[in-house]
């Protein structure tokens, strides 16, 4: 939120009132601050600078209600403009999301072919070396075209639910940890838990599987395919004072290079890349979005050497409401 700037007046409904900043010294500040409020609320602020010549009011009634006038129509088409937007983009999101189902219907079948043909010639002591080197490829992009179709679905999908289920903290993170290490084995995974052994979370172990997971193929990625991802995990209190569980905190951090200033403000925004010559780039992106789908949030941590995500959300159920809306 960006805080309005000081003006001794506030035009509101054709009417100028007197700010307690233009009487908080001598003098006072001479602007008027000109709200535009529309449907939805305010969707942005007009600012006047003090016109020369007028001392005690910078504008008459008549000006005054014009201008109310004019901030309403002003506010009405911003509001359209950006009720647009977000239709556009959710028509995009619904063409994306047919795309990527019809996509991944058709490639299924002949994915599953390839794949079992691969891993014949694999496991075939008989052939050639390089020849089942070869097929060791092939298995490899067939789960990178599987892991990229179901990226695309993940992220295209909307209105799915939460499958929460309670389990031990301790276990939950220790699983995460291994799941990282079976599936990524060149990267060396540290952890630094520092949870109670009796906490207890409520939460969509398979969403986050798949957010420590994507988060830890870019570290991978990051370091040129080898290298070290650090774990850390605390609890801490809500922001809300006591009223609501408490929240994992789950840091990532790896040795790599970091993230490159000019993407650092995007590198949530869905096929944003790091130059890798693989990926839809919807990694960090569903990420988000699964860890939104639980109330927490998802954050590039300033600073280095690496990069560095925090994951912060409540370990409790939330309400009915959250629980079944839309990712």
């Amino acid at each position: 939120m960006v805080d309005a700037p000081e003006a001794g007046f506030l035009l509101s409904d054709g009417l100028l009132i007197e700010t307690p900043t233009r009487s908080a010294g001598p003098g006072g500040q001479e602007g008027v601050l000109v709200p535009l409020l529309a449907r939805s609320g305010l969707v942005g602020m007009l600012v006047l600078g003090a016109r020369r010549g007028r001392r005690r009011r910078p504008l008459r009634a008549s000006e005054s209600r014009e201008l109310s006038s004019l901030a309403a129509r002003a506010a009405l088409a911003l509001e359209n403009h950006l009720y647009q937007r977000e239709l556009i983009a959710s028509e995009r999101m619904a063409a994306l999301g047919t795309m990527a189902g019809m996509l991944a219907h058709d490639f299924r079948g002949p994915m599953t072919v390839i794949r079992g043909y691969a891993e014949t010639i694999v496991t075939d002591e008989t052939a050639p070396e390089d020849v089942r080197q070869r097929a060791r490829l092939i298995s490899r992009s067939v789960e990178r075209l599987e892991r990229m179709t179901t990226e695309t679905l993940d992220f295209a999908r909307e209105g799915r639910r939460l499958a929460r289920r309670p389990l031990a903290l301790r276990g939950l993170l220790d699983e995460l940890t291994a799941g990282v290490q079976a599936e990524l084995p060149t990267l060396e995974v540290t952890r630094d838990f520092r949870v109670p052994e009796e906490a207890v979370a409520a939460l969509d172990v398979d969403k986050l599987r798949r957010v420590v997971g994507n988060i830890a193929a870019n570290a991978r990625d990051a370091m040129g395919g080898k290298g070290r991802l650090h774990l850390a995990a605390e609890l801490a209190d809500s922001p809300e004072g006591g009223r609501e569980p408490p929240r994992l905190l789950l840091t990532l951090a790896d040795e790599g290079p970091g993230v490159p200033p000019e993407i650092r403000d995007r590198v949530f925004d869905p096929f944003v890349t790091r130059g890798k010559k693989s990926g839809t780039g919807l990694g960090l992106a569903v990420a988000r979005r699964f860890v939104e789908d639980h109330g927490g949030t998802l954050e590039l941590l300033p600073g280095g050497p690496g990069a560095r995500f925090r994951i912060a959300m409540p370990i409790g159920p939330v309400s009915a409401e959250r629980e079944g809306g839309a990712l």
